[in-house]
């Protein structure tokens, strides 16, 4: 079942790979969420949130930017229509449960009646669907001023950040390790000091940029262009994306009031892949960068969510007539990063894999982890994806006395299907991967500790039951693994002051007994899903890999380090502190009974959420 909403795209399909697929049509829903008078009021026994004084709330725009509701998976474009048209909480039962009927499995899930086939729902699902266009069916080209997507806060508000969010000089980061968490609006100055937002990246306090290029999965191209200050935003930038059809029409019709602005195609041939890949390159006049994170290009991602990014340092231009090999790192990741560059295949990345060559990246301490779609056999099978990462933790990381208490943690958005039980991939190629420690014969099997928000976690946050429609776990898949669901961990990053800021952040890591210490940790773009990270076919003699994805590697020896001591107050942000800043609490906090993971595609109606709406997807 195609599915199309606010961020991500997605596919529900027969096939089970279901993790974040590009849609048929990039339409958006017709069905409208009626408001429903609450008959009392939506404080009740809940929390809110509450909103900074310092914080500016602002009317949102009569018209809702078509580049806000035409891209992006359904369950974002549910909750798209879902923060136009908020349903409130009323006391007396939902006419949003009608139509629905209880899951016979005894999870409590209410399902739809055409749950049952996936294709059906996928048919049912596009018909309903219909193109945006004009009075006479042409496509409407978007509103470039004041664009803005719809409002976390209901049709009429918008949180703006205030004067001070973005840096006016050199913010004092912590340079150690070059991992940096997104600006979250509507926290506590100090959880925002040492963080980073898009604005701040493409400022002159970085470097004096002369070309771009942007690797992503959602794009907001009007919102992008504004992201670049006066003096850079008419500088070249290339959007590589892997939009087909109808959606690529819309994309290439997003940039055409922006000349600079040119497209590459990733190649996707195998089915169900997608290109998820979140990179910058930036090329200044006084060097090059390389950002590798995990936001798309849309505001919603810089807003209120939990995101994070490794930013390298400034790379040099390398001396005339240097060799092939200068500028090389003792993590090989310039050779590495060009490979990867190579794999697209692309004539518009030519130009850049030169000035990557004409650069100096030695500095550079951590190893690229990629995946590209293909079948491998024989020796590239290790080149990417989980095989990649079990190479290169076999050759860097060392065995640990006691490592079979060493836990390893998943902390994701999204979920494929992993199969009807645990061995089928999780327990065990992956797990054999995740649980990799230097050469040691020993083939352990610690506690593996998965973190994914519960409803709770979704209801609570700053963006309310909206949150949810960039954590795109669906019923269809969820009620074939339920086994999975015992793996699960609340979200809780009050270290960080992000609680209830939902994660679209990826990170994966090997954790001490006492959760003090890391024997190594993963940023990427790469969910829990095979097509992200490949599964081995064939009698485990071929590799096959669905999407484009990349993260970088930290293991302690490129530090000079045994294990990384775990920072557990890492903002306000220290230059000194030799500290790893996980985004999370640890340790992980188990699901309770009642705790449920949030599924994007039913309706949660019994309780409301911080702003006072329940949720009726589409």
């Amino acid at each position: 079942m195609s599915q199309t909403s606010l961020h991500g795209k997605w596919t529900v399909s027969s096939s089970d790979e279901d993790d974040e697929v590009l849609p048929p049509s990039g339409t958006t829903a017709s069905k409208s969420h009626r408001p429903v008078d609450s008959n009392h009021s939506s404080g009740g026994s809940l929390s809110p949130v509450p909103v900074p004084a310092s914080l500016e709330v602002k009317a949102e725009p009569a018209r809702t930017p078509v580049s806000s509701l035409s891209s992006g998976s359904e369950a974002r474009q549910s909750a798209a229509m879902n923060q136009i048209n908020p349903v409130k909480f009323e006391t007396s039962p939902s006419l949003a449960g009608k139509g629905k009927k209880e899951a016979t499995d005894g999870s409590g899930w209410a399902l739809s009646d055409s749950d049952e086939d996936d294709v059906e729902v996928k048919r049912n699902c596009q018909s309903k669907l219909p193109k945006r266009g004009g009075p006479n069916g042409e496509a409407k080209k978007p509103k470039v001023e004041s664009e803005r997507p719809p409002s976390p806060h209901g049709r009429l508000y918008y949180i703006d950040e205030p004067d001070d969010f973005f840096e006016s000089s050199l913010p004092c980061l912590n340079d150690s390790y070059r991992f940096y968490l997104n600006k979250v609006t509507g926290l506590d100055r100090k959880y925002n000091s040492g963080a980073l937002h898009i604005r701040d990246i493409l400022s002159p306090l970085f470097g004096t940029l002369k070309e771009s290029v942007q690797f992503n999965y959602c794009f907001d191209v009007p919102w992008m262009v504004k992201q670049f200050p006066s003096q850079f935003r008419h500088c070249p930038v290339l959007i590589v994306h892997g939009d087909k059809r109808e959606a690529k029409a819309r994309l290439l019709q997003q940039g055409q009031p922006f000349p600079h602005v040119r497209f590459c195609q990733a190649k996707l041939d195998i089915a169900f892949g997608t290109h998820h890949t979140k990179m910058m390159l930036l090329w200044y006049e006084e060097g090059f960068r390389v950002i590798i994170l995990t936001s798309n290009l849309i505001r919603a991602d810089w807003y209120q969510k939990t995101q994070g990014m490794w930013m390298s340092p400034l790379f040099p231009r390398l001396p005339e007539g240097s060799s092939a090999s200068s500028g090389e790192s003792p993590t090989f990741f310039k050779r590495d990063l060009l490979e990867y560059l190579a794999s697209y295949r692309a004539p518009e990345l030519e130009e850049w894999i030169q000035r990557i060559k004409e650069h100096d990246l030695s500095e550079t301490r951590v190893y690229l982890v990629a995946s590209t779609p293909g079948r491998y056999v024989g020796a590239d099978m290790e080149r990417w994806g989980h095989l990649r990462l079990r190479k290169l933790l076999y050759e860097h990381t060392n065995p640990i006395p006691g490592e079979e208490r060493w836990p390893v943690i998943g902390q994701f958005s999204s979920i494929g299907s992993m199969g009807m039980d645990k061995t089928k991939w999780l327990a065990g190629e992956f797990q054999r991967t995740l649980t990799t420690l230097g050469k040691s014969s020993l083939r352990s099997d610690p506690l593996i500790h998965l973190l994914y928000p519960s409803v709770e976690d979704v209801r609570m946050s700053l963006e309310g039951y909206p949150a949810g429609g960039s954590l795109p776990y669906s019923i269809q898949t969820a009620q074939k693994q339920i086994w999975l669901h015992s793996y699960f961990h609340r979200w809780k990053a009050s270290r960080t002051g992000r609680s209830h800021a939902m994660p679209h952040i990826k990170t994966y890591m090997r954790v001490s007994p006492d959760f003090t210490q890391l024997a190594w940790f993963l940023v990427t773009s790469a969910n829990l899903s095979k097509a992200a990270w490949g599964a081995l076919e064939k009698n485990n003699t071929q590799m096959m890999v669905r999407s484009y994805e990349l993260g970088v590697l930290y293991v302690p020896s490129a530090f000079n380090m045994k294990t990384f001591p775990i920072d557990t107050n890492p903002f306000p942000a220290s230059s000194s502190t030799s500290g790893f800043p996980v985004p999370f609490d640890l340790p992980p906090t188990s699901y309770s009974p009642k705790d449920q993971p949030w599924i994007w595609n039913i309706p949660y109606s019994q309780e409301p959420d911080t702003h006072g709406n329940v949720w009726v997807p589409s």
